[in-house]
């Protein structure tokens, strides 16, 4: 099986997603170098960053934390479409999961009860056939052994895309869209909601202002990337 795998991959060579040069046997998805070189924000290790500033006034949270530092037309930038328009599910997953295991050297998570993927529209997840932020959730899941929840809150209107939006504009197209299908379920616990790409965070705030009203609910929030506006 090893020399099939090893021909094949000299017919089809995999190509890191992130800088597009060939894998070596042992690397998986992303190269080495890029793995060491990509822009992580390490937002888990200081309580005052620019993506907790994001959310300052607005949305009381525990965490508020990124994998990656957004940048436009960089490597993480094609990781993202790799994810979102080539489908690569895994990919968001292996990124979650090594996530977690970052996060699992200083407990971050400690205390969190159930992860909870910012949902889709059934008819935006019919057409793409999988949500990307729930498979970077699968990741992190596993990894730092905390639930996952894809029931307890739906997404009730379909919205356009936000990537073309100004800040004001994004803040109308999100709000009143989520929806808590049993409170119950979400009674004193310690929420990790996940995104893809935090920007200017109304999203998020849309997810709280729904489950907000929860009896002694905390609320965390963490995203693959965050669109810092330095970059």
């Amino acid at each position: 099986m090893t020399l099939i795998n090893d021909f094949l991959s000299l017919i089809y060579p995999r190509h890191c997603e992130a800088c597009g040069n060939n894998l070596f046997k042992h690397e998986k998805y992303i190269c080495n170098y890029c793995k060491v070189n990509l822009p992580k924000s390490n937002y888990h290790h200081a309580s005052d960053t620019e993506l907790t500033r994001v959310f300052a006034g607005r949305v009381p949270f525990v965490h508020a934390l990124s994998l990656y530092v957004f940048e436009k037309s960089g490597k993480i930038q094609k990781l993202l479409h790799a994810i979102k328009y080539q489908h690569q599910k895994d990919l968001a997953e292996f990124l979650g999961k090594q996530y977690a295991n970052d996060l699992l050297k200083n407990n971050t998570f400690n205390g969190v009860d159930v992860i909870i993927p910012i949902p889709l529209h059934k008819n935006k997840l019919k057409a793409r056939g999988f949500n990307q932020s729930e498979w970077f959730a699968k990741g992190l899941s596993e990894n730092l052994n905390i639930p996952i929840d894809t029931q307890t809150m739906m997404r009730k209107v379909e919205t356009n895309t936000q990537t073309k939006k100004r800040k004001y504009q994004r803040w109308e197209n999100v709000e009143g869209i989520f929806e808590i299908t049993n409170h119950e379920a979400l009674k004193n616990k310690h929420v990790l909601i996940i995104d893809d790409v935090i920007t200017t965070g109304a999203t998020i705030e849309a997810a709280w202002q729904c489950v907000k009203d929860v009896e002694g609910i905390k609320f965390s929030v963490a995203a693959i990337a965050f669109a810092s506006k330095k970059t």
